[in-house]
């Protein structure tokens, strides 16, 4: 007897066929054939079933960028999928491949007045690089191909595929169709690649500003082959932290921008006269921050020609696959050297970057300040470990103060700065690599935004520290600019939570830091501690307002 297969089936076929891991999601009614066919099949991905499908679309959007695979995540109709919203428009801002799978109504009951009924696929459309919903039911198998390569392409982004419940549930006769395989890119235009060699040999002070599409290991082992051939220096983005390794740190690493116009790298920029950027999205941080008056010498590498404003307009494009981009231009570069007065200025520049490395302040034998626990936190972690940080006060000192040395290991969400994604980031960390402890750096806002996902961490085993940085109730990076801007802050205050009993209502070990002088000492006993940890440490923003006032009048 000829086994009979529904639409649920070709789409398991499908992602089995681009070999995912894991999906992540939350069932319901009109998609829950979908499940009980991944549940059935020994060989499917791994389903992990979460608390809000908000948090479900972050952990494929982590999966994506830990992997370089397609995330999954599925949702039932109506508000299952409206949960998907912040997730697919944080990984299509971030450059994260992510396939999000949502249940709808039968094909019959569309244009009535039902139950969970909604035009999902036109609020996903404007959010997407590929929005479309499944009419009949052979077609299942083209539309998920055609989804799975949106996600990939020269722009890696999300997809969304609307899947009737009644196609769900429909028999198919046709046979799926195989992986559509990726036909790659080669490097840039030869001549393109002679032509930045020459200007980077002119010119007097040559600086890389490295962006998302910069961050995949391949491109950083690439990058790393050019900084040891050139020394030239590098800039990193937020998201592509960690690109410059530790072997090249001192000749090659000048920091990170992606906030604020006062750090050594936007001094750097401002002071080049060839920036070179490397996968950079605009989103990640306006030209007009680093580039105020328009006037810098921009070269531009990437998968996909830039998006022109008044203040990025690259004199050059080179178009193609990055990584063999950056090995062609390494050939270029053979004894190229920088010269003495560019070196003078680069070793005043370090020097100013490494003064972060002074000691913290003690104001409060109580409270913690804020390098002080970005300091505890780099000498409790090694190379390997991958640290998610979410959105708030403590991104800030996080992304300013905290070395990273290996690509895609410091994760931050800077194109949407969406609050809520630290601990689910963490999680997904800690199921693909369960023989090392994840770390999710949050605030007491950010951790009550997913929170909930602390009991499914506890149920999955997972190894993680969640680091708490406690000002007591309030949203804090609202605050100190609000506190600039009005000389006074409205709408932040949510009220204190003890963050120590709510790990142990979760079921995870709680730890809290009542004494400054105990931060190392806790520190270690959470990162020596199996499964979900909980350290609350109550932290001293005092000083936010100095940083703000530096912020706001930085002027070079």
């Amino acid at each position: 007897m000829t086994k009979k297969i529904y639409g649920a089936d070709i789409i398991v076929d499908s992602l089995k066929k681009h070999h995912i891991d894991y999906v992540f999601g939350i069932p319901g009614a009109k998609i829950d054939r979908l499940f009980e066919a991944l549940e059935a099949d020994p060989d499917a991905p791994k389903l992990i079933v979460t608390r809000h499908e908000q948090n479900a679309a972050f952990m494929a959007q982590a999966y994506s960028r830990l992997t370089g695979k397609t995330g999954v995540v599925i949702a039932t109709s109506g508000p299952g999928v409206g949960n998907l919203v912040t997730g697919l428009m944080t990984a299509q801002a971030e450059g994260d491949a992510v396939l999000a799978i949502g249940g709808q109504v039968q094909r019959k009951d569309q244009y009535r007045q039902t139950h969970q009924s909604t035009s999902s696929v036109e609020i996903f459309r404007p959010i997407t690089n590929y929005a479309a919903e499944v009419q009949d039911p052979e077609n299942i198998s083209e539309i998920m191909a055609n989804a799975f390569e949106a996600t990939q392409g020269a722009k890696r982004g999300a997809a969304f595929v609307s899947i009737p419940q009644d196609v769900d549930d429909s028999l198919v006769t046709g046979k799926p169709l195989p992986v559509y395989q990726d036909f790659g890119q080669g490097p840039a235009a030869p001549d393109a690649i002679e032509t930045l060699a020459q200007e980077i040999k002119q010119a007097k002070l040559p600086v890389i500003l490295v962006g998302m599409r910069g961050s995949s290991a391949e491109v950083a082992g690439a990058l790393q082959q050019l900084i040891s051939e050139t020394h030239l220096p590098v800039v990193e983005t937020f998201q592509a932290a960690g690109v410059v390794s530790r072997q090249f740190e001192r000749q090659a690493y000048f920091g990170r921008v992606g906030l604020f116009r006062n750090q050594v790298g936007d001094k750097l920029l401002k002071a080049s006269d060839l920036v070179i950027t490397v996968g950079y999205d605009a989103i990640e941080y306006e030209p007009r921050n680093w580039n105020v008056d328009g006037q810098l010498n921009i070269a531009a590498i990437d998968t996909s020609s830039a998006q022109i404003d008044n203040n990025y307009i690259p004199s050059l494009q080179l178009i193609g696959n990055i990584a063999t981009t950056l090995r062609q231009l390494s050939y270029q570069l053979l004894n190229y050297q920088i010269s003495y007065d560019a070196q003078q200025l680069l070793d005043q520049y370090k020097a100013e970057l490494d003064s972060d490395k002074k000691a913290p302040r003690s104001d409060s034998d109580d409270i913690s300040d804020p390098l002080a626990v970005v300091q505890a936190t780099q000498k409790v972690v090694n190379d390997d470990t991958i640290v998610s940080v979410d959105v708030g006060s403590h991104y800030i000192w996080m992304a300013r103060h905290f070395r990273s040395y290996k690509p895609r290991h410091l994760l931050i969400s800077n194109g949407m700065q969406t609050l809520g994604v630290g601990l689910p980031w963490a999680m997904v960390a800690a199921l693909l690599h369960p023989e090392k402890k994840a770390i999710a750096v949050v605030g007491d806002g950010g951790l009550m935004f997913s929170g909930a996902e602390l009991s499914t961490a506890v149920a999955l085993g997972l190894d993680i520290m969640i680091i708490v940085w406690n000002d007591g109730g309030h949203y804090d990076m609202v605050r100190f600019q609000e506190e600039k801007k009005y000389g006074k802050a409205a709408g932040v205050n949510f009220g204190q939570f003890d963050n120590v009993l709510f790990a142990q209502a979760a079921g995870a070990t709680g730890l809290r830091v009542d004494k400054a002088e105990d931060l190392a000492k806790v520190f270690r006993q959470a990162y020596n501690t199996k499964g979900p940890v909980v350290v609350d440490v109550p932290v001293n923003y005092s000083h936010n307002i100095d940083l703000a006032n530096q912020i706001f009048d930085s002027e070079f």
